[in-house]
């Protein structure tokens, strides 16, 4: 067999976007969900399907290229051939017509059709039928964007159904039909590519949420108003990235427990441990994004904690400085009470009155507003009132 090394060189790049629709003039890429719907490309619809695009190759090079499942399964008749077909949001009864053409079996078909399925590998006798969920990184909202994606691995098929516009097929397939010797290992070395082509689109994912938790970190330490919100949100888009990453690595360890049942050829098997490498990669930097994220929420309620404590303590020293400002307001009112009492009485002229005619009722009245006032004086002193 002729040497195929580097096989990554034929394969997307990880600064392939993911947005791009496998249609039959090649695929035209979107830039973001948040385009309008005119912006998507168009898909045309056959009657056994929508199938975007749809070939037939033999010793890894096209055949035929097909128009219908029909004229597929009729190419792959003989066992040297195999059929590639790509549909895109097909309906029910397509897909049921597919699984009458390849003879699917009917719970991996429901699973495709009620989608929303999480990463999985299953095998149905000859057919494994492969779940897996891509993610691209949108920076004008700030969010992860995912696509799920059904494939169905034959002995001499690959049909793979998409719910959403992503990921971008088309370059896998011109990727692959760019090297002969590679396609020509057949139907596993398909699924290995487009495996790379979604663990190599979560690179940018993985970048981009490390660029928001840098941002994050500092808006925490520089006090900006609703980080809260944005470390809430931030952590939601890495939980939902955990569960698109987190099933490949069990999913990659069951492909690599049947190289030897299965005779994987060996550069095959070389291709698997590469993307199983990526595909830990990916999933360790998310687990760390959600720990991290953990520690940023805590040290922020800690933050806010010290700002609002520091707050209180302002107020309640603020609150204790008028309240010695009262106490001495109100230590100096009774101590003018007092001559003001005592002067009111003897001031009140009744006839009858003790010491109102007393030679020394004048002084003993200005002695006795002195004590009390000095009394009080020194009561307060010794409080600390004064």
């Amino acid at each position: 067999m002729p040497q195929l090394r580097p096989i990554r060189s034929i394969l997307p790049s990880r600064s392939t976007g993911l947005t791009d629709v496998d249609s039959v003039a090649g695929g035209e890429a979107t830039h973001c969900a948040a385009e309008t719907a005119s912006s998507k490309p168009k898909v045309v619809q056959h009657p056994n399907g929508k199938v975007v695009q749809s070939a037939v190759y033999r010793d890894g090079k096209r055949i035929a290229t097909t128009s219908t499942l029909s004229e597929a399964f009729g190419g792959v008749l003989d066992s040297a051939s195999m059929a590639w077909i790509g549909m895109y949001r097909p309906n029910e009864s397509q897909l049921y017509a597919a699984a009458e053409q390849f003879d699917l079996h009917e719970l991996a078909v429901e699973d495709a059709i009620v989608a929303h399925q999480r990463p999985k590998l299953e095998r149905y006798g000859e057919t494994l039928f492969v779940v897996l969920r891509a993610a691209r990184y949108c920076d004008e909202t700030e969010r992860v964007e995912f696509g799920e994606l059904h494939i169905f691995c034959g002995r001499n098929f690959v049909l793979t159904v998409r719910h959403s516009e992503s990921p971008d097929l088309s370059a896998v397939r011109r990727r692959m039909e760019s090297n002969p010797d590679l396609l020509s290992l057949g139907t596993e070395a398909v699924l290995y590519a487009i495996l790379d082509a979604v663990v190599d689109g979560y690179a940018p994912v993985v970048s981009g949420l490390q660029t928001d938790i840098d941002e994050i970190e500092t808006e925490v330490f520089s006090g900006a108003p609703g980080v809260s919100r944005r470390i809430y949100e931030l952590t939601r888009e890495v939980i939902e990235f955990q569960r698109a990453t987190r099933p490949l690595l069990g999913m990659l360890k069951g492909l690599s427990a049947g190289f030897d049942k299965y005779n994987t050829d060996d550069e095959l098997q070389r291709y698997l441990r590469d993307v199983t490498d990526h595909a830990t990669v990916a999933v360790e930097r998310a687990d760390n994004f959600r720990q991290l994220l953990g520690n940023i929420l805590k040290v922020n309620a800690t933050l806010v904690s010290q700002e609002q404590n520091e707050e209180i303590r302002n107020l309640t020293h603020a609150s204790i400085e008028q309240n010695e400002e009262i106490k001495k307001v109100s230590a100096y009112a009774a101590i003018l009470f007092a001559p003001t009492l005592i002067g009111t009485i003897y001031g009140m002229n009744f006839d009858h009155m003790p010491e109102l005619h007393w030679d020394f009722g004048y002084p003993f009245a200005l002695s006795l507003m002195a004590v009390t006032c000095s009394t009080l004086f020194t009561v307060f002193k010794r409080r600390n009132w004064l």
